[in-house]
């Protein structure tokens, strides 16, 4: 009886973290603006990206907006990076160039780099992506700008990851897709805590008041969801969704490098504010319990009582899912969700044991 007990009470969690999650997803989101086109800076850090760079560069350059830089930094790169930068640099009077070299108090840091990025930009108004990305449409600089308000300095957009065969790719965008459905839910209901570099914007006036990454330099990862955590408030924070606004990012191609990566961006979760470690927390410990749990009482209590609270967490789990899945291009996923949440809590448990036994990685 008390492990049907521990199984109700588990779901009931897992489904108020659901509802909770489809405050955003059943919002119907504002039209854009038309008229507001503020100068914005385009900044790309990038560590030996040669042909990501070549690739993307024209991409960029390409956007339909009528005013706006390209910030190319080149972080210490030992190939080709920086001469890619001034080859373009040299025919469009757009493109400012950033060479960055070692320094020995900030080795290997990209929050150094991007620092020197963003003195260099000449608009207030700061547009962040990597090399490897590369924008949904021809209006991604326009959907993310018109956000902008003289009271929203930070927006928080959706870097996707393209999609290819395999579950290893299926898992990283499922991860991409949950990890999206919480920040942005959590910024709807006014308690922004994160966003991610491969699409976000915010202001200068913003950076400098929050004396850039200051507060968190010594630590490898987190220029994009460090910085959020400390900067961003229920005010100042905007979200944009629409699929032009997208970006779309190569996954990694084998589980070493990907759990390398997740390693690294899980480092920084611990230098989150208290209440966003507490609500994160119990959102992964009652996923890891309701499999543990769920599979226990299939085998040691009578299946015809446990059955239904399963197939309830799952129905609910899958209408805010499948949702979500609608909303950011995901549609392909929606049918394996219940094997992919299983296997990234595994996953998500084995980075959580193993990464308190090793170092953090540099960023590139």
């Amino acid at each position: 009886m008390l492990l049907i007990f521990l199984l109700g009470l588990v779901v009931l969690v897992n489904s108020i973290y659901y509802v909770f999650f489809s405050t955003f997803l059943f919002h119907r989101g504002r039209k854009r603006s038309e008229s507001a086109q503020f100068p914005v800076s385009v900044l790309i850090c990038a560590k030996n990206e040669m042909q990501n760079l070549s690739k993307h560069i024209p991409l960029w350059l390409a956007q339909d907006y009528p005013n706006f830089e390209l910030i190319l930094i080149n972080d210490a790169s030992s190939d080709n990076t920086l001469e890619i930068m001034n080859h373009f640099a040299d025919s469009d009077p757009r493109i400012k160039v950033v060479d960055v070299e070692n320094n020995e108090a900030f080795w290997g840091s990209k929050k150094y780099a991007l620092t020197l990025g963003i003195k260099k930009a000449s608009n207030k108004r700061m547009l962040f992506t990597d090399a490897d990305c590369r924008p949904a449409s021809g209006s991604w600089i326009t959907h993310m700008a018109s956000n902008f308000s003289e009271e929203k300095q930070i927006i928080l957009g959706y870097g996707a990851y393209d999609k290819k065969p395999g579950l290893l790719n299926a898992l990283i965008r499922f991860e991409t897709l949950i990890t999206a459905l919480q920040y942005f839910s959590y910024a709807y209901n006014g308690i922004p805590y994160m966003g991610v570099g491969r699409n976000l914007a915010y202001t200068s006036n913003l950076f400098y008041a929050n004396k850039g990454f200051t507060a968190h330099m010594n630590v490898r990862s987190g220029d994009d969801d460090l910085f959020v955590n400390q900067a961003a408030t229920s005010t100042n924070t905007s979200l944009q969704y629409h699929p032009d606004s997208f970006t779309y990012s190569i996954p990694k191609k084998s589980w070493g490098s990907w759990i390398k990566q997740k390693k690294r961006h899980s480092s920084t979760a611990k230098f989150y504010k208290p209440k966003h470690k507490f609500l994160l927390g119990t959102y992964y410990v009652f996923n890891l319990l309701f499999w543990i749990i769920a599979i226990s009482a299939l085998l040691f209590y009578n299946w015809k009582i446990t059955l239904p609270i399963l197939l309830s967490r799952f129905l609910i789990q899958y209408v805010v899912c499948a949702k979500a899945a609608r909303k950011f291009n995901e549609l392909g996923l929606v049918v394996f969700i219940p094997l992919l949440e299983l296997f990234l809590v595994c996953v998500q448990l084995f980075i959580f044991i193993s990464s308190r036994k090793s170092k953090q990685h540099p960023w590139k």
